[in-house]
C-alpha cells in the first residue's frame, strides 16, 4: 500500500495564496511544514502556497500583524507576517518573495524516483477542449499529474471523454468527471510528466510576467 500523494497546491504567479471559496478540502494529506512564533516551533501543514505567502493549518492562535517563519520540508524558512486567522488556518505574508519553481524541484527530488509525480499546481493559461465535433474555449486554474480544472462560461458535460489543447504542452485525452459553479475536472487518461509540466509552467510565467 502506498501513502497517498500530497494535495497541497502551488500557487504560480505573483498572486496571495488565500483560498477563493469554501470547497477547498479540509482533509489532507498536505505537505509537513513548522511554524516558528514567539520562540516556539509548532507543526503544521502547507494547504497552498505561493511566492508571495502560505496558507497554513494550524491550531496556532496568534495576533493579526505578529511575525512569523514558517520551515518548510524542502529547508527553506522564509519570514512573514499574520495577514488572517480562521478555523485551523492562517495567511502569512512572506516579507521576501520566494522562489517557487525551486520549491516544485525540491518536492519532486524528495520523492521516490519510481513515485515521482507532479503536486497541483495553480496556473492561468487559455485552453481548447474538443469532444466529438464540439470545440469550448476556457482557462486552466489547475494542473495535477492526474488531470486539469479549467473554467469557462460554455464548458462539455459531465462524462464527456474530451481532448485538451494547450499552448506548449502536450495533453492526453481524458474525461470530465465533476462539474459545477462553471469549472470542470478532467482526469486524463495518461499521467502528465512532471519533466513537461515543469519546463511548460516556467514558459508561462515567464510570460505572463512580460
Amino acid at each position: 500500500m502506498t501513502d497517498a500523494a500530497s494535495i497541497t497546491v502551488v500557487v504560480m504567479g505573483d498572486l496571495l495564496p488565500w483560498p477563493e471559496d469554501e470547497r477547498v478540502p479540509d482533509a489532507g494529506p498536505f505537505d509537513p511544514a513548522a511554524i516558528h512564533h514567539c520562540g516556539t516551533r509548532r507543526e503544521c501543514v502547507i494547504r497552498r502556497i505561493s511566492s508571495l505567502g502560505v496558507t497554513v493549518g494550524s491550531d496556532l492562535v496568534p495576533t493579526l500583524g505578529d511575525r512569523v517563519a514558517v520551515e518548510l520540508a524542502t529547508g527553506q524558512r522564509p519570514a512573514g507576517k499574520i495577514a488572517w486567522t480562521g478555523a485551523r488556518q492562517l495567511g502569512v505574508c512572506f516579507e521576501d518573495s520566494i522562489d517557487v519553481i525551486a520549491l516544485l524541484n525540491r518536492k519532486l527530488i524528495s520523492q521516490d524516483r519510481e513515485r515521482r509525480t507532479m503536486p497541483r499546481v495553480e496556473v492561468r493559461a487559455p485552453v481548447q477542449v474538443k469532444s466529438g465535433e464540439h470545440f469550448w474555449y476556457a482557462t486552466l486554474r489547475n494542473i495535477s499529474a492526474n488531470g486539469l480544472q479549467l473554467e469557462g462560461n460554455e464548458l462539455p458535460a459531465l462524462g464527456a471523454y474530451v481532448t485538451p489543447f494547450i499552448e506548449g504542452l502536450n495533453v492526453p485525452s481524458g474525461e470530465v468527471v465533476w462539474k459545477r459553479d462553471g469549472r470542470v475536472g478532467i482526469e486524463v487518461m495518461e499521467q502528465l510528466s512532471w519533466t513537461s509540466i515543469i519546463p511548460w509552467i516556467r514558459a508561462t510565467v515567464k510570460k505572463s510576467a512580460n
